[in-house]
């Protein structure tokens, strides 16, 4: 598993896209079973909608309450804390104990996403040359969607033979090992030679604070990350149910709905970083990707108005290529713009916004969906948070126009 000296190679790689993807494994598991939960355990669909929201919740109050211990600990000791803490969550949902001890195990899958992106782009800002960091954003930030597509496929198969507490089980399994290798693989890379700094360039109170342009764009990047993170998860969430309920799929159809999804927010989150890489502009990005999120919930809407299998799944196209995609655009924007030093705090202030809209999207969209609305009422609500995200986005791509202006006036 060693590295060739002084050059990081793949295995780093996919370490970090492990560390990104193993928190989430639990809660898109669950989704992708939710027909079976829901049954089992008796609950409504917005008690379902709450696991998701304790995980989310969990994690946001990780993200903004823990960068700056994040920038004080070894990438090595967070690591081993993500994988413990995601590993620990999925040994509580194989037992069969109820909802409440589910309550718990989302909880402390929320608490495992507090650290995987601080960590992980520390790691690539100073164990990573920098012509390879931004292209591998965009593939270690699909380590999500691979979670997605993994647990979608694999709870719902593993769930018609032993129970989905079993799949939560073998998820556990999988976890430890994963974790083990993680290690192995970054204690064989070093990192890269400090560049020193001539004397007088620093001031005596240590480094300068950020200018206002900087903290204004953690701000912007954080708000853009709420709003697009409430149609995200209240999409994910519901969507293997919608499509069992409303298109009558089967569960395991149900679940390869999701995992299309996440195949194609993988390939997605690689492509958008490509594009990140080779100079593109976050706010021009985050407003194509805004639209096309805002045309796929309403295709969304018209697959179920209309009983239509194919909309669904250009449904599920859209909804992957683009709102999935849009972590790489604003963890790209942070490592262009933050010095490593303060990696973790700037990383969990923008993944704490995500976050927060995590958790509130899949509450809202439950309680709607349990309602007299509907899921028709649930898809128009993820219109307008998407039709919020297209206004963000163009008043980002405005206010960078008018920069770039005054700057070559």
């Amino acid at each position: 598993m060693k590295e060739p000296a002084g050059r990081p190679g793949y295995s780093l790689l996919a370490i970090l896209l492990v560390a990104v993807g193993i928190g989430p494994l639990l809660t898109y598991g669950l989704s992708a079973v939710s027909a079976l939960v829901i049954t089992e355990l008796g609950i409504s669909e917005a008690q379902f909608g709450l696991l998701a929201t304790v995980c989310f919740g969990a994690g946001a109050v990780g993200n903004a309450a823990f960068g700056r211990f994040t920038d004080k600990q070894p990438d090595a000791r967070l690591l081993a804390l993500v994988f413990a803490l995601a590993t620990l969550s999925l040994l509580l949902a194989a037992i069969p104990g109820g909802y409440v001890l589910l309550l718990v195990a989302s909880g402390l899958a929320g608490l495992a996403q507090s650290f995987p992106n601080g960590v992980t782009n520390r790691i690539l800002a100073e164990r990573v040359p920098e012509g390879q960091r931004i292209g591998w954003i965009g593939i270690k930030q699909s380590g999500v969607q691979v979670s997605q597509l993994v647990a979608s496929l694999g709870f719902p198969a593993l769930a018609a033979w032993i129970g989905w507490h079993g799949a939560s089980g073998a998820g556990a399994a999988a976890a430890v090992l994963l974790g083990v290798v993680a290690l192995r693989v970054l204690k064989a890379v070093p990192l890269l030679p400090k560049i020193p700094i001539p004397v007088g360039e620093v001031p005596a109170g240590g480094p300068a604070p950020a200018p206002p342009s900087t903290r204004f764009l953690i701000w912007a990047l954080a708000a853009f990350g709420f709003v697009n993170g409430m149609g995200v998860q209240a999409t994910n969430v519901y969507l293997s149910l919608y499509a069992v309920r409303e298109l009558d799929f089967s569960l395991v159809l149900g679940g390869v709905a999701a995992a299309a999804a996440g195949a194609i927010g993988v390939a997605a989150r690689v492509g958008w970083g490509r594009m990140m890489s080779r100079g593109m502009a976050a706010p021009p990005l985050l407003l194509l990707l805004a639209l096309l999120a805002l045309a796929g919930a309403g295709v969304f809407l018209a697959a179920g108005a209309t009983g239509s299998a194919l909309l669904l799944w250009l449904a599920v196209a859209l909804h992957g290529a683009s709102a999935l995609g849009v972590s790489v655009v604003l963890m790209a924007a942070v490592v262009r713009s933050v010095p490593s030093s303060s990696m973790g705090m700037a990383t969990g202030m923008v993944t704490a916004g995500q976050f927060g809209g995590f958790t509130v999207g899949p509450l809202v969209m439950g309680t709607l969906v349990g309602s007299a609305g509907g899921f028709a009422l649930g898809w128009t609500a993820v219109a307008g948070i998407y039709l919020l995200c297209v206004a963000l986005g163009l008043y980002l791509v405005l206010r960078r126009r008018r920069r770039n202006r005054r700057a070559s006036a």
